[in-house]
């Protein structure tokens, strides 16, 4: 006697690129910091923005949105 088991397919995960340059010294930096903690570079990077990347992918939340009082340090803004 034998049981068919019906195993639902996982939906296909598409990833994408992202690309930055570091100096030799960051790398070098980043590198040395990852063997000490027994991690790799792109495990350490994800774990770092993983508070951006999780949880916006369909609305950011007003709280997230610069306000009009607040200090723009930088000049991004073209007013």
């Amino acid at each position: 006697m034998s049981v068919a088991i019906n195993k639902k397919r996982r939906k296909k995960i598409k990833y994408k690129k992202l690309v930055f340059k570091l100096s030799a010294k960051q790398k070098k930096s980043l590198e040395n910091y990852c063997k000490a903690r027994k991690t790799t570079p792109t495990k350490l990077i994800k774990k770092s923005i993983n508070r951006y990347i999780n949880g916006f992918d369909e609305s950011v939340p007003e709280e997230y949105f610069k306000s009009e009082r607040q200090l723009d340090l930088f000049g991004d803004d073209e007013n």
